[in-house]
Formats: structure tokens, sequence, C-alpha cells
């Protein structure tokens, strides 16, 4: 249920084990790189964290080629942008890490050809999933209904012998477990009230050119405003800018500008906007809770059902987690499927592709039960969390501009190493031993020379 990445590249771990894998997608997928209905926040920017990427290339070989060739900017951190939180400049140190800043609609096209082009798979498009089949022991299908043409409202069985829940943060299976006599999961929630508009320009001059790709002002419980501008395939930028609570960024044009003005530390983003050339209309989104289902949990959690990505767990988007757990999700599907030592039940599986989004729930979550106003049933911290706090402050005062401490963080956050690098003993003497080193007064114009 769903054809978005999660959905996609379930579908093509599937195909190895069984006969049919049937994607049912309630939009009809567009022609080309089109942004789809059904992706809520597709016209805002995204980002293919590094984690994503070696996924995706282990699903997908040569998936990451076919990403350059179509244009997607590969942008060098710290190196490639202009970064800063809590008031400080990032140096801009040689590049440890590399994310994809493209749309979100060209890489969904270019997972969905590759996928699609296997006989195994079919995909059923203006079609919802309106429940399921079967019974508290086990799920066998799925009950659609038509979106559109002459069957629109009709109602039909899809029989299956897995089901996997791909339809994205606003699922209905929870209900539709309930609805057959099983039980709904366990959900945690951290929501702190974060919206954010977005709006495409292309630069005409300015800090967006040459050897600077990008900018970003990163959101903090001290700094709550956040912005800045991503490239995309096309040589445009995605500006984005977001606050909280009662003090959301507006989608009237002219406010959205005067909000970058007077809300972020630094006029860097509202003078570039005064000379770029706006090709959009502002757009929001406020649908930016972090939530996770607890499938793995004990209770009636029948056999043949599975969750994955956003229908699992979603994070705050501003992080950039999403399309790398998706990808990630499916390895660890993959895995979970492939190991011989183990029978691939249900729950098994579950776990694992619980495990696959823990670090980036750890990262979204951890950062924003810390948020002011923040509200839901996981924002509560225990006496270790506290514990962990105190040494990431420690580590975030370092991250901007220590060459040692940058990059195991880096890391961390890209979800390529687990958080135990941030322990490695080069780490912890500089987080314990050392003062935080120096950073730029004023926005760094070119990226440093490599020994500097």
């Amino acid at each position: 249920m769903g054809g978005s990445l999660a959905g996609l590249l379930a579908a093509h771990v599937l195909a190895g084990y069984a006969d049919r894998v049937t994607v049912v997608e309630r939009d009809r997928f567009p022609d080309g790189t089109r942004p789809r209905p059904g992706v809520s926040q597709g016209r805002h920017p995204h980002v293919l964290l590094e984690g994503g990427q070696v996924a995706l290339e282990s699903l997908l070989p040569g998936f990451l080629a076919e990403l350059r060739a179509a244009g997607a900017p590969r942008v060098g951190l710290p190196s490639d942008m202009v970064q800063s939180q809590d008031g400080r400049w990032f140096r801009r140190l040689p590049a440890t890490t590399h994310i994809y800043t493209g749309s979100r609609a060209q890489l969904e096209e270019l997972v969905r050809r590759r996928v699609l082009a296997n006989p195994v798979i079919s995909a059923v498009e203006g079609t919802d999933a309106v429940g399921l089949l079967g019974d508290a022991s086990r799920v066998r299908g799925v009950l659609l209904r038509d979106r559109s043409g002459d069957a629109r409202g009709e109602r039909r069985a899809l029989e299956a012998d897995l089901v996997v829940d791909a339809s994205g943060g606003g699922t209905k299976a929870p209900q539709w477990l309930t609805a057959i006599g099983a039980e709904a999961p366990h959900e945690e929630t951290i929501d702190t009230g974060l919206a954010y508009a977005s709006r495409l320009y292309r630069g005409r001059s300015g800090v967006l050119d040459g050897d600077t790709c990008g900018y970003y002002v990163y959101p903090s419980r001290a700094q709550v405003h956040g912005g800045g501008a991503l490239p995309l395939e096309d040589g445009t930028h995605l500006v984005i800018v977001s606050g909280l609570h009662d003090d959301e960024p507006s989608t009237d044009d002219d406010e959205f500008v005067a909000y970058a003005k007077k809300r972020l530390p630094h006029p860097l983003l509202h003078q570039w906007l005064d000379e770029a050339e706006p090709l959009s209309s502002a757009f929001g989104y406020r649908r930016t809770a972090n939530i996770r289902r607890r499938y793995d949990l004990p209770g009636r959690h029948p056999a043949g059902f599975l969750a994955t990505g956003d229908a699992l767990c979603s994070f705050n988007p501003i992080y950039g987690q999403g399309m790398a757990v998706a990808a990630m999700s499916a390895v660890a599907l993959r895995d979970a499927l492939a190991d011989p030592r183990r029978i691939p039940t249900t729950r098994r599986v579950q776990r694992a592709l619980l495990a696959a989004s823990r670090q980036a729930w750890d990262i979204s979550a951890g950062a924003d039960r810390k948020m002011p106003g923040a509200v839901g049933t996981a924002v509560a911290a225990g006496p270790a969390d506290r514990i962990a706090d105190w040494y990431l402050e420690r580590v975030l005062e370092r991250y901007p501009a220590d060459p040692v401490v940058g990059p195991a963080f880096r890391s961390v956050l890209t979800l390529c190493t687990p958080v135990t690098a941030l322990f490695a003993p080069p780490v912890l003497r500089a987080v314990l031993l050392r003062p935080a080193a120096p950073t730029p007064t004023e926005p760094p114009t070119a990226p440093e020379e490599p020994g500097r």
C-alpha cells in the first residue's frame, strides 16, 4: 500500500521472493519528474543523506550514477555550503560527506522507473486502500476502492499472502487492524509545532554562486527560526523558512520574503532573495511531528502484515531523514528475508524494520523534545538522556569548527555510522579535554584550502 519510495523499494525486495507483487497507489504516477499530489511535502526541499545513498546503491546498483547523470546536485559538507547554528558559522573545511539536494520528484521517478521495469511487479494506480482482509491472527489482503472512471467508488478485494503498509504518516492501518479484531500499535509522539514554507527561485548573483551552492541556518532551542536555500537539478534553488507555533511563516509571497528578513539571525539569505527571481508562489507545510508506531511490542498483531517508511516511523522533515530511512528499511527487509539462520516471521521482520529507523528517530526526536513547547507521549527525558544531553551539548559546541568532532558528528547525522562513533577515543578527547575552536565571525564566502 503506497507507491512512494518506501513502497517501491519494499516491492523491489519482495519481488525476489514472490510470484507477484502489486503496488497500490492512490495517485496516478506522473510522466517525468512532476510532483505527485500524494507526496504532501513534495514541493519542499529534500536531501538524500549518505546512509540512504549507500542503501539505494545496494538495492539498485548504478543508481547514484543515474542520479548524477540526471543533474542532481551533489553537495559536499561542510565545504560547499554556508551554514550556521546557534549564532556560530561553520568552517568550510574539506568535505567529509556528501548529500544530494535534487527534487524529490526526480529521485522518485528514477526509482519508479527501475522498480516497475520488473515484470513481477505491477502497479494499481488511482486506487485507495480502504481496509484490511483477515482477522486478528492473520491479514489476508486489502480492500480497494477505485478513485476515477466508471468504477469510481466501487470496492473490491485483493487477496495477498503479505500486506506491507507504506502509505505514509497518514496511514489508516491502525484503525483497520482494530476493525478486524487485532490491536493498534502504541504510538510515540513528539511535536514541536514547527511549520515551514518554501518558494522556488533562480539566483542572479551573490553568495550562492561559484564555490557556494547553498545556505542553511539550523534551528535550535536557542534560535528556533531556520531557513536556507538548496540547489536543484535545473540550476534553481528551493528557499525554505521555518518557525514554531504562533510564529509560522506565511505563504503570502511578500510576507515570505519579509519573514526571512525579520526572523533569520543574519541578512545573508534576505540579501540574496532581493536579487533572485521568484519562480513560484510560496507553499507551506505543517505536519512535522515525530511519530513512531510500535508494532514490535507485544499485542494482538497479526501475521502477514508489515509497516515501513513513514507508516512505521515518521520524522520532523526538517532533518532530511525520510528518503534515507525508506531505503535503509528496504535493505533491512532484504537482509531479514535472506538471513539463513532465522525464519523470517512477521514480528522478527517488523523488528528489523524498526531497527533500521532507530538512529534517525534518536536524532530527530532527541533534538525536538528539547525545543520550547514540545508536546507528545515521548517528550519526557530520563536520567540517561540527561547525561547524553550534556555530552551532546559539548559536541554541538565543537561541531562547526573542530576537524575531529565535525566529521564524526556528520557521519552520525547522515546515518553512515552509529552513534558510538561519537565516543571513539579521538572524539572523546576533543569533546572532553579541548576547548571549542573559534568559528568564523562572518559567513565564510569560500571553502578552506585542504590542510589549513
